[in-house]
C-alpha cells in the first residue's frame, strides 16, 4: 500500500494514533518544498480536527471533517508530484 492509501485508511479509520502515523508517514517529503510543507501542515490540522470530533462523539461533524481532510490531502498530493 503506498503513502496516501495509508493516509486515506488513517482518515476512514480516525484513532488516536492516527495524527503520529500520518506524520511519520509524511515526513518522507520533508524538505521538498514550501508549498508541499504548507499542504502538509494543513492536512495535518485538519486530520487532528477530525480526531478531535470523533474522540468527543461529534457525529453531526464527522463527514465533513473526512471530506475536508481528504480535500486536504489532494493537495499534498499535488505538491508532492
Amino acid at each position: 500500500m503506498d503513502c496516501f492509501k495509508k493516509l486515506e485508511a488513517l482518515i476512514d479509520a480516525g484513532g488516536s494514533e492516527a495524527v503520529a502515523e500520518a506524520r511519520m508517514l509524511l515526513a518522507q517529503f520533508e524538505g521538498k518544498s514550501q508549498a508541499l510543507a504548507g499542504a502538509i501542515d494543513e492536512f495535518l490540522v485538519d486530520l487532528m480536527t477530525l480526531v478531535f470530533l470523533l474522540e468527543t462523539e461529534r457525529h453531526a461533524f464527522h463527514s465533513s471533517a473526512r471530506r475536508l481532510a481528504r480535500m486536504r490531502l489532494t493537495m499534498v498530493r499535488l505538491h508532492s508530484a
